[in-house]
């Protein structure tokens, strides 16, 4: 829906001085969609007939949010970014630039980011660069390395970035589909941060084929989880040797993981993120094998033998697991599991994964009442195929607005578990769904989305889609209110 277009008020952010870059450029406000739907892990071990815990324990997961056949990538993605808006009062007239990252797929040719943009035309915005960015999980991180950038660089014209990420993951029936979840989350980018993205970063890129999707008409992957478990921690491994030496070569310091506060993994499942933990401790072993941490007498022998152990083997040795699976245990429940909650409660939101981890972090820091100012928090963000970048945050400005914002714990409680039976139809009925056209979705049950929601109303014999809002009739209301940013008033939320 097109509105009169608006006159343009000033930026929020003054670049009058040209010769001044800006700086501190980071995250200023963020907010995560996740569906109503969940179902419990421990009721799909009982439905699948396997062993108590292979979900629960085995992958770490605890529930699965799940998408129904009304939501596709479009509708999830606009209800996170209309909701930061909505809740931190932004104007849709101050972005700049809006990325979008996902690999859920519904078009060939039209970006994500051609249908997000409508949120902003509405307002009389069409001044808005960037489109989206696909590599498997990887895409919302590029998305925000490149808003980061644009702010960064002489083309910043004073206005927010806006990076939107996300996805619908699912898999066949099998032994994969535990494993899928959704999410999509929002983030304001902006000079003076109260989280900042430092300048350091590593990356790891390779050819591979460990998960990816040949079969255009299915939303279904093709995965060799073996595979991909090893490209996850080669590329993890090139990522912290390179960013170590990049920091030693700047700060002429060692760097170890006591070198930073907290540790956000991509995660396709939890007990993954553990195996990294101590994969990252393994490789300050190879590095650094004199440190405190490593000289204990009960690991002693067998760190003696995997002093000099060739890094492919490394990959499939069972004793070098057990065992720095047990140095890492403190070091995990210190710096990495306050980033576990929601990738354990939603499961695997592919490129939303790491940021759902920072938003679990947030919130924890708030619950417990640390003082988050000053942390610094590593990030390692995953694609398969394979794309990985390792980077720094550091929090250098109050972020409880963010917490308050996004709620987490209420919203989580008030989910709607459905049986594994009914899980197990919703999926049926979107792969029969996925290649139609010529049809229309009800307006969704009272209680069955969340307010305020996104959906799509309407895919035409063209596969033109059209959306509504749960409590509204039209896309966005071409009379809405202008909001005008005004972060000072973010502490006031």
């Amino acid at each position: 829906v097109r509105g009169k277009p608006r006159p343009r008020m000033s930026t929020p952010f003054n670049v009058s001085n040209s010769a001044s870059r800006p700086k501190h450029v980071g995250i200023h406000a963020m907010e995560v969609y996740f569906p109503k739907n969940a179902v419990a892990q421990g009721e799909l071990e009982k439905h699948a007939g396997v062993s108590k815990g292979k979900f629960t324990i085995g992958l770490g997961q605890q529930n699965m949010a799940f998408a129904g056949v009304e939501e596709d990538i479009n509708s999830i993605m606009m209800t996170a970014m209309q909701s930061l808006f909505e809740k931190y009062q932004i104007s849709p007239l101050d972005i700049g630039r809006l990325e979008v990252g996902t690999e859920t797929l519904i078009d060939k040719s039209k970006s994500v980011k051609t249908t997000l943009v409508g949120l902003l035309n509405a307002h009389g915005n069409y001044d808005v660069e960037g489109v989206d960015n696909i590599n498997a999980c990887y895409g919302g991180t590029a998305a925000l390395l490149n808003t980061v950038s644009w702010v960064e660089s002489s083309a910043y014209d004073g206005r927010y970035g806006l990076v939107v990420c996300g996805d619908i993951a699912v898999y066949e029936d099998g032994p994969a589909r535990p494993t899928g979840g959704c999410a999509a989350v929002a983030m304001l980018i902006g000079p003076d941060a109260p989280i900042h993205l430092t300048g350091i970063r590593a990356s790891h890129m390779e050819d591979a084929y460990d998960f990816y999707k040949p079969n255009l008409d299915s939303e279904y992957p093709v995965v060799f989880g073996h595979d991909s478990n090893i490209c996850y921690m080669r590329a993890l491994d090139g990522c912290y040797r390179r960013y170590a030496q990049k920091f030693e070569r700047e700060f002429g310091e060692a760097f170890t993981l006591a070198s930073v506060d907290n540790v956000i993994l991509h995660s396709p499942y939890n007990k993954l993120v553990k195996k990294s933990g101590a994969r990252m401790l393994y490789n300050d072993f190879v590095r650094y094998p004199e440190l405190p941490i490593f000289q204990g007498e009960e690991h002693g022998a067998v760190l003696d033998k995997l002093r000099d152990l060739p890094q492919e083997k490394s990959y499939s040795h069972k004793e070098l697991e057990t065992t720095f699976a047990s140095l890492a245990r403190p070091m995990y429940t210190t710096k990495v599991e306050m980033g576990c909650r929601l990738p354990s409660e939603l499961g695997n939101s592919y490129t939303a994964s790491c940021y759902t981890g920072l938003l679990s972090l947030i919130d924890s820091y708030a619950t417990t009442l640390q003082h988050a100012v000053g942390k610094r928090v590593l990030m390692f963000s995953y694609g398969s195929g394979l794309a990985a970048t390792m980077f720094n945050l550091e929090i250098r400005g109050d972020i409880t607005h963010i917490a308050r914002v996004c709620d987490l714990q209420n919203r989580l409680r008030h989910r709607r578990f459905y049986t594994p039976e009914q899980f197990s139809q919703t999926l049926l009925e979107r792969e029969l769904r996925y290649n139609q056209k010529n049809y229309e979705n009800p307006q969704p049950a009272d209680g069955t989305l969340w307010p305020g929601t996104f959906y799509l109303a309407k895919n035409d014999e063209f596969g033109r889609r059209s959306y509504k809002r749960v409590g509204d009739d039209t896309i966005v209301k071409t009379n809405a209110p202008q909001l005008v940013a005004n972060p000072a008033a973010w502490s006031k939320l």
